[in-house]
């Protein structure tokens, strides 16, 4: 061994003592049985009141305590799969593979109708990659999200997904165009994408956490030791996603008028089709950072203004769980890169999602 491979042998070990050390101290994932009872009883009144059906995973990061209905079941993701577009980009950033201020061009036509501006702007238009993300993710744009599609690819976001073990997780196609080439049995079913709730918790918790893949070992995603350069990656994303406009769902009931956590303590992204209202957070509780991944489907209410009853199932039963969670209500401070999790950064939101760190 040279002296130089043997220097990157040390690195690459002291990276794995210093992952090992802080999982140590991981919670145990534990069901909150007395919560899980209480959230049964309004799924199940969704469903007797024919308003529709909920499938949801929750996790508090700290404590380790958890509550689903559903948990895996897959379910359409309208665009909430969008996190794993903005997650290829935070790795690809981060590796030099791309770069927040490069050009990327919308063409006369290739404008889609549905939620977005760009839309309605003049074309040609020329935009940063981090100002594609931003309309991507915050007005859930969804001409923006198929440029970057073409930026990034398809297959590579899937392959993304897929080796962060996430195996009922998939992005069909672009926003508004047909599935091109060989496509999946299931993709009529699901359309845009497809998900579980507690495989979209784990990704946001990804995301929320900076935890920032760098390959695969033993079939489970390898991450390594955040520094710097990851958490400047990770809080252009997180600070996206705390900016989200759309805030009818599980930020609802959470944020009050008067209060100075509003638009800093929750941050999430929320898919919306005629009888499919979704959305996927996290919320910095006083007691700790929670990740809720919240979906509605098969509802009745159609409609689409903020008193949607899909839209207020997905608060209400929000409330619930953050109330359970955190009675004292939210704050902002963990709500940074890392969630304020420090030497517990990484623990695995489920018993399926452990990984191991380099």
């Amino acid at each position: 061994m040279t002296a130089k491979a043997f220097v990157a042998w040390i690195v690459m070990m002291g990276g794995l003592t210093l992952q090992a050390g802080a999982q140590t101290d991981c919670p145990k994932i534990t069901v909150d049985k007395g919560l899980e009872t209480q959230v049964q009883q309004m799924v199940d009144a969704r469903v007797t009141a024919k308003q529709g059906r909920t499938a949801f995973y929750a996790v508090q990061l700290n404590t380790g305590k958890t509550v689903g209905v559903d948990a895996d079941m897959p379910v359409q993701t309208a665009s909430v799969i969008k996190l794993a577009i903005l997650y290829e980009a935070m790795i690809e950033v981060r590796a030099g593979k791309a770069k927040w201020d490069e050009k990327i061009t919308l063409h006369p036509g290739e404008a889609v109708p549905g939620s977005g501006m760009l839309l309605f702007f003049d074309t040609p238009l020329t935009i940063t990659l981090k100002d594609a993300l931003t309309f991507m993710v915050i007005v859930s744009d969804n001409t923006a999200t198929n440029l970057m599609i073409d930026r990034f690819g398809l297959d590579a976001i899937n392959a993304r997904v897929e080796s962060l073990g996430l195996k009922n997780t998939h992005l069909y196609k672009k926003v508004f165009k047909p599935a091109t080439g060989p496509m999946p049995a299931d993709q009529p079913k699901f359309g845009l994408g497809k998900t579980t709730p507690r495989e979209m918790a784990t990704l946001m918790s990804y995301i929320g956490e900076c935890r920032m893949q760098t390959g695969v070992s033993d079939g489970k995603p390898v991450f390594h030791v955040t520094d710097d350069a990851d958490r400047a990656v990770c809080s252009v994303a997180l600070n996206m996603l705390k900016d989200q406009f759309y805030r009818e769902t599980v930020p609802r009931y959470l944020e009050s008028a008067d209060s100075t956590t509003n638009g800093v303590a929750i941050a999430s992204k929320t898919g919306s089709l005629d009888a499919v209202r979704n959305d996927v957070a996290i919320v910095a509780g006083k007691t700790g950072p929670m990740v809720l991944a919240i979906f509605t489907y098969d509802n009745a209410d159609h409609g689409w203004t903020v008193d949607n009853e899909g839209e207020v199932s997905i608060a209400k039963l929000a409330k619930v769980i953050v109330n359970g969670w955190s009675p004292l209500g939210l704050d902002g401070k963990p709500l940074v890169t890392g969630l304020g999790m420090g030497a517990q950064a990484g623990c695995p939101v489920s018993e399926s999602a452990a990984g191991p760190g380099v």
